[in-house]
């Protein structure tokens, strides 16, 4: 067993072209880690709807220049069977993007390479950018499918590949399947033809067309006077906000100095994530310090396609949570007359569908990412609680967090001129709509075969009650219903409340996202709501971790 596993690693060593992980794989094999060598070699890294995503380092298991050489053969071995490009007597074209983490520029340019070498033309964006970018130039530049080099807020030793189509949306099934079978036919790397030259590296005008279009999300005339705090963690999202911000007239916001700059270490927090623990202590520190208090402050992930919000409540400030903000920028753009469907995963809150009812707009629920809310007919605004929001689906058609931080700060200014803030709204809304409270239950592990045993727990010995409140309907998602397609996932139904448990697509995580619907009278009656809410959502937790023996 050792000794295959050793003759394993020698003949990957051969093919690899990356002297880093030439020299991490020949110190493996001279020393016989047989128990990392296994861990490098137990499989291969799985092309999903995510793409790939994983830990950088030598082998089929982690994220490396081979992986990626075979993940864009597999792509162009596909794009080429899809039929002629879009435009008639011209090889398709793919645009390629990357962040700023280790190893995405290289990433970025062996995929040129190879999709050159296949055939087919290749574009890369001008230096590390924020995804929407990538997700814009697709179609403005008629482009049959688009790359983008990035693992988005994971880890720093972490790095990821994301795959559009010409519509300028991400993958699903099935093409990440038929793109994946085709990733495993490459027989060898010595088999993919990688010239040294022939791919076009972009100017600046991608990037001007794309500012240029962030013209369309904000209203003609509308005020512009908020103050922000801006952080960039760290990513590739500040020079574009800026300038997004300059071009529409806003104050220019205070940065985040410590994380202004890219930086692939992430120096200052533990994960990259607005969401995480701590992750935000920097910016709120920024704001306390201002002269000037500001009216709220903004916060990218790493490429800059997801936008975080906090505002000041009572003496400090707090986060918002993406199911908050996206139920301040439905009531906003229904308040501007938009029209059209608005679109929400499953997992975010149903009070969106409250705001488009009242509104006589179409609403729809979709599976978990952005993949499928990108899809929905119609679509005129789209979001999911974990940050990410579609503004302008004719721009981007993709969650976008420069453009959506432009229209929180519309909103956010068009309320300071009235003498309210983003907070009065929400209080508006429950008060129109009931109090939709949600929080989320969500485990790390280091171990995924416990993901799989709680999933496994969940629907062997199923819970008939959280929080007191009786569980009126399962429904086990792996079965697929009329208006989702399968997807491995737990959704329960209560007397006034909501849980969904899944795994998350995109890290070791177990996620299990509560809602609870309070009825509010008046004003007066919040205070009261939002106690029982919060009582009820940590016995919910408190239950469901229980259930699930996590």
């Amino acid at each position: 067993m050792h000794e295959e596993l050793i003759a394993q690693a020698q003949a990957w060593l051969t093919e690899d072209p990356d002297p880093d992980t030439r020299t991490e794989l020949a110190r493996l094999i001279d020393a016989r880690d047989h128990t990392e060598l296994a861990a490098r070699f137990s499989g291969t890294l799985q092309f999903g709807t995510a793409g790939l995503r994983g830990e950088l380092g030598a082998g089929p298991m982690r994220m490396n220049r081979s992986v990626v050489i075979r993940a864009a053969a597999g792509l162009a071995a596909y794009l080429k069977k899809q039929g002629p490009p879009a435009r008639e007597g011209e090889a398709g074209l793919v645009v390629i993007g990357y962040d700023a983490r280790y190893k995405s520029h290289d990433f970025a340019l062996d995929t040129a390479a190879v999709m050159t070498g296949a055939g087919l033309r290749a574009a890369v964006l001008p230096r590390p950018l924020p995804t929407p970018v990538l997700a814009f130039a697709i179609r403005h530049l008629g482009a049959v499918a688009g790359v983008e080099v990035t693992a988005s807020h994971n880890p720093p030793r972490d790095n990821g590949y994301k795959v559009y189509l010409g519509d300028g949306s991400q993958i699903v099934p099935p093409a990440d399947i038929d793109i994946a079978a085709e990733i495993a036919a490459v027989p060898s790397l010595t088999t993919v033809r990688r010239p040294t030259e022939g791919w076009d590296t972009l100017d600046d005008s991608v990037l001007d067309a794309y500012l240029a279009r962030t013209d369309a999300v904000l209203s003609e005339g509308s005020p512009r006077t908020a103050r922000t705090v801006y952080t960039a963690m760290h990513g590739v999202g500040k020079d574009v906000l800026l300038a997004a911000f300059a071009r529409a007239g806003f104050p220019e916001p205070v940065l985040v100095a410590e994380q202004a700059e890219p930086d692939p270490e992430f120096p200052t927090v533990a994960f990259p994530n607005p969401e995480e623990p701590g992750a935000m202590d920097l910016a709120f520190a920024t704001a306390r310090a201002c002269e000037t208090a500001p009216d709220l402050i903004i916060a990218n992930d790493p490429d800059a396609d997801r936008c975080a919000v906090a505002v000041q409540d009572g003496t400090d400030w707090r986060m918002l949570r993406g199911d908050e903000v996206g139920a301040l920028l439905a009531a906003h753009l229904v308040r501007r007359g938009a029209t059209g469907t608005f679109a929400e995963s499953i997992v975010s809150s149903s009070l969106l569908g409250r705001i488009a009812e009242k509104a006589g707009l179409p609403h729809v629920e979709t599976l978990t990412g952005f993949k499928w809310i990108a899809r929905a007919e119609g679509l005129r605004f789209g979001y999911e609680e974990a940050l990410g929001y579609c503004v302008d689906p004719d721009g981007v058609r993709d969650k976008d967090g420069i453009t959506a931080a432009l229209l929180i700060t519309e909103l956010a200014s068009q309320l300071k001129e009235e003498g309210r803030t983003l907070l009065d709204l929400l209080d508006d809304l429950a008060v129109e709509h009931g109090l939709h409270a949600t929080d989320q239950l969500s485990v790390r592990v280091e171990d995924l075969s416990l993901i799989a045993a709680a999933m496994r727990r969940l629907r062997e010995q199923p819970p008939t009650e959280l929080a007191g409140l009786r569980i009126t309907r399962t429904d086990d998602l792996t079965q697929g219903t009329a208006e989702l397609p399968p997807t491995d996932g737990l959704r329960y139904t209560l007397d006034g409340a909501r849980v969904i448990v899944r795994p998350s697509g995109t890290e070791p995580k177990l996620k299990c996202y509560l809602e609870v619907v309070i009825p509010v009278g008046s004003h007066k009656d919040l205070p009261e709501a939002r106690a029982k809410a919060t009582a009820l959502l940590e016995s919910i937790k408190h239950d469901l971790s229980t259930a699930a023996g996590i």
